[in-house]
Order: structure tokens, then C-alpha cells, then sequence
């Protein structure tokens, strides 16, 4: 089915075209076409979410990886389970594989967001309702796992994918109505709008922008945690940009309040997804003080805890794979590999090696 959509959408053979924008293209055209996009789904890989945890599977070394049916095979795990097929129009697109195939993601567990909608679509016969987790899991030879314990568990591959496909989903079950009449909103096919059913607007998935900063005093580096962490884990400082605030303010304001720090020399690194609390759009900085106005003063309504570490302890705490197990001695360790904060540490760790940040 799908390969109408691949000569539609290949590049004049006198034009070289990457395989990038082949996919690109091809994803711009699945959101603009709801029966390409319908066709699609068919052909393409589905990631199963329940109640907004991914399904994962174990390999033979011992770790995970996401697991992904094709249309057809969930059509028939669905059938087995004694669902309606139509469940399967509720997959969301979320990208497009190396090979050009269309991928989906479906949430086939209840609404956690809200459960009242879940009740509420159920019985106006707008959804098909949940199915038993264990069932599925025993199908589809995997286990739904939190995405918190994920992104430990996934590669740095990997772990964005079921990121966007979680966001992605939660959106849908938070955005059921319009804000302006009450009225239901209606998806397209691939889930990349939903509109309101009296035509008064469109809604687009949208992402809070967050500013995380390593802070540096030349020697070594700021890190914080709030209660909510797992135990011994300290992270970047971060925090929501308030409406109006450019990315410098932002920064500086979030420091000031949580550690009582006047910061310098901001330099932009790197920005990514975060599905927590509820998609944010993670944009990562450096900054310094100066090691004689380097004493902090916690807001401990903010952080639970915030202490400055050398370079040896952040050495040592990258090397940490996994969090201590009760009982276990605490021990430093930081955000997985594929999280921005992990990022600037790591790049922090270089600029010292390189002498670049010492005073």
C-alpha cells in the first residue's frame, strides 16, 4: 500500500535527493493526506503504548528495545482479543524510518490523563475502550513500562522515539475539547491537529519551553535535585520560561530564585524534548559565577537539595549505570545519556580536561 506514496514522493532522476527529505516529504504529505496516511498505517510500524507506558522487550543480553507491530499483525492481536479493529485508526504518526516506512504509535490502555473521558467516549461509542495490559503483553511477548524507568532502560536512539509517541498521545486525551465552545475536537488521520467540530478552531500539539543550565564556578559545577528524583540523583538546574521572558532572562531569573546565584557568560548548547512533566521543550546553556560569589543559598521550596561537585565526583558519577538498589551506599549518578542535562555535563567535563573553564 505504501509504495504509491514512495513514487509520488521520489526526487526527478536527474536530482539527487537525501534520504532525509524523502522521509521528511513523506511525513509532510501523511499529515496533509488522510487517506495516504490511512494507506499507511497498513504497511507501517505501530509502537503500542498502555496508559501512556511503551511497550518493551527484553533481548538476550538482558536489555530492552522497543517493540513495534505492523498494521496487519496488530489488526489480527486486536481481533483476538475481541476488539474492534477501528482502535486501530487511533495510531498516531510520529515519524518515518530509514527504509520510508511510516511510523505510528496507539495507546491501547485507558486514559490517564483524565479518566472521565475515557468513560465519557466509551459511552457516546467514540472509542473502543481499553484492553487487558497482561493480555497484550503476552501477545505482543512484551511488558509496558513506565517512561520514567524507560529512558534508563532504552538507547539514546531509541528513547526519543517512544518520548514523542508518549506526548504525542497525551496531548490527544488532554485536548478532547475546545477551549473556546466545549464542543468535541475531531483529529485528521495522522494526528497532527485536531480541530473543533463547530469549525471555530485548529489545535496543534504544543511543547512549554524549559532553559536547563550547568552552572560553573571555573573548578566545579552546579547540580541540584528536587524531592521527586530518584534517590542520589542530582541533575542541571531547570525551569520553565515565563510568557514574555527571552531564554538569558529566563536563565538567569531561575537561577537567582532556586540558588540565590548572579550568573554570567550564557552560552546556548543543545535543546531537546522532554516528555515531563508534560512535553517540554528542554533548551540547554552554560554559565559561570565567579568563585568568590559562588555560595549558594537554596530555596528549598524549589530544590530539595543543590551542591557544587568537582570534577573527580562527576568522573566517577558518569560512570554510575544505574541508581543504587535500597540498602545500597548512596552514590552520585546523573540523568541518562540521551537527557540534555547528561549532555552538558559531559561537555563540561571536556572543558575542564581541556582547561578551557578554570580560572
Amino acid at each position: 500500500m505504501s509504495r504509491p506514496l514512495r513514487i509520488l514522493l521520489s526526487c526527478p532522476p536527474t536530482r539527487r535527493c537525501s534520504s532525509f527529505v524523502s522521509r521528511m516529504r513523506l511525513v509532510n504529505r501523511l499529515k496533509a493526506d488522510d487517506d495516504a496516511c490511512a494507506a499507511a498505517l497498513h504497511g507501517g510500524r505501530i509502537f503500542l503504548f498502555h496508559s501512556l507506558s511503551p511497550l518493551l522487550q527484553r533481548t538476550d543480553r538482558g536489555t530492552f528495545r522497543t517493540s513495534a507491530l505492523t498494521g496487519s499483525d496488530l489488526q489480527s492481536i486486536l481481533k483476538k482479543l475481541g476488539s474492534d479493529e477501528s482502535l486501530l485508526k487511533e495510531s498516531v504518526l510520529i515519524g518515518c524510518s530509514e527504509q520510508n516506512q511510516a511510523q505510528f504509535c496507539l495507546d491501547v490502555g485507558k486514559n490517564t490523563v483524565n479518566p472521565g473521558y475515557s468513560r465519557f467516549w466509551s459511552c457516546s461509542g467514540l472509542c473502543s475502550g481499553e484492553l487487558d495490559q497482561a493480555a497484550v503483553e503476552e501477545q505482543c511477548g512484551g511488558t509496558f513500562v513506565d517512561l520514567r524507568k524507560a529512558f534508563f532502560l532504552l538507547t539514546s536512539a531509541e528513547a526519543p522515539l517512544v518520548a514523542k509517541g508518549q506526548a504525542l498521545l497525551r496531548w490527544h486525551q488532554t485536548n478532547r475539547f475546545c477551549s473556546a465552545t466545549g464542543q468535541p475536537t475531531h483529529r485528521n488521520q495522522a494526528g497532527s491537529q485536531r480541530f473543533c467540530s463547530s469549525g471555530s478552531a485548529i489545535y496543534y500539539p504544543k511543547m512549554s519551553p524549559v532553559v536547563i543550565v550547568l552552572v560553573s564556578d571555573g573548578t566545579r559545577c552546579l547540580l541540584g535535585r528536587q524531592a521527586s528524583f530518584p534517590r542520589g540523583m542530582y541533575s542541571a538546574l531547570a525551569g520553565f520560561c515565563d510568557m514574555g521572558e527571552t531564554l538569558e532572562e529566563a536563565l538567569c531569573r531561575e537561577v537567582a530564585e532556586e540558588v540565590g546565584l548572579e550568573v554570567q557568560n550564557i552560552s546556548y548548547s543543545s535543546s531537546q524534548h522532554w516528555p515531563f512533566p508534560h512535553s517540554s521543550f528542554m533548551l540547554g546553556c552554560h554559565a559561570s559565577v565567579s568563585p568568590a560569589h559562588s555560595q549558594l543559598n537554596v530555596d528549598h521550596s524549589e530544590l530539595e537539595d543543590a551542591r557544587w561537585f568537582s570534577l573527580d565526583e562527576i568522573t566517577c558519577a558518569l560512570q554510575v549505570k544505574s541508581p543504587p538498589r535500597r540498602g545500597d551506599p548512596p552514590v552520585l549518578w546523573l540523568p541518562p545519556p540521551h537527557a540534555v542535562a547528561n549532555r552538558l555535563i559531559r561537555e563540561w567535563v571536556d572543558r575542564q580536561r581541556r582547561g578551557e573553564d578554570r580560572p
